[in-house]
């Protein structure tokens, strides 16, 4: 493998939309999840424990586990409406995302707070980037990765909102972040169909956390698996670690 290169990888993916025009008062915050993850452990682990669950329940690995679809039960995830079946279905990929090793680092805005505290908010997903991309930087200099070079795996989202994304990453990694550092973090869009075992697992992951915030008495198993992945300081604190809720 390259010198140039980490031994990590990062995929994004978020829960909600970043709009604050119109705030849905059901699910009013916007949840920018990423999972970080040594490159040997994608490899070996994570990608075939994913191939062979699409392989035992669709016969095919050309599905992509989308959380929205799943929950709903629609596409290719019509044969779910049965209880029997989603719970068994629903039990193996919640046993994968627990088996996984990644860690995982989120950033959660509160849209109605944020619109509360500031006259002209900035725009949520780039509030929630920052956030993350100071956090990525902080676990890999953790794990003895120094200046090389670490990819972010992101869903393209439109040409005009990528230019937007890509210009405010390249922002932050700049130096306009809390510490002034350079960041050695370079942006990668993947094409929404794009089959990347990472991509959906972060996909899958956002939403409970989401929920966690918001309804923190409801159950949330898949939350459950999840808390011991989140990357903590050296004291074990997850607050503004691995877990940064904002304002």
């Amino acid at each position: 493998m390259s010198t140039e290169f980490s031994d990590y990888l990062v995929f994004a993916d978020e829960s909600g939309d970043h709009g604050l025009d119109n705030i849905d008062a059901g699910y009013p915050v916007f949840v920018l999840a990423f999972c970080v993850i040594r490159k040997s452990y994608y490899v070996d682990k994570i990608v075939p424990a994913i191939q062979r669950f699409k392989l035992s329940h669709f016969g095919h690995e050309n599905v992509v586990l989308h959380e929205r679809d799943i929950r709903k039960d629609v596409g290719p995830f019509s044969f779910l409406k049965t209880k029997e079946k989603k719970r068994a279905f629903l039990d193996e990929l919640t046993q994968i995302i627990a088996d996984a090793p990644f860690a995982l680092i989120c950033s959660v805005i509160q849209k109605s707070a944020l619109k509360q505290k500031y006259v002209s908010p900035d725009n949520p997903y780039h509030v929630a980037l920052g956030f993350g991309l100071e956090r990525i930087h902080y676990y890999l200099q953790s794990n003895g990765v120094g200046a090389t070079r670490t990819h972010v795996t992101v869903e393209r989202r439109g040409k005009k909102e990528d230019a937007e994304l890509e210009l405010e990453f390249r922002r932050i990694c700049g130096g306009e972040n809390y510490n002034k550092e350079q960041l050695p973090l370079e942006i990668v869009f993947a094409d929404k169909k794009a089959n990347l075992p990472g991509l959906q697992l972060a996909d899958l992951v956002a939403r409970p956390v989401g929920m966690s915030i918001l309804r923190p008495e409801q159950p949330n198993r898949a939350y459950e698996v999840l808390k011991d992945k989140f990357y903590r300081n050296a004291s074990g604190r997850l607050q503004g670690w691995g877990l940064k809720c904002f304002p």
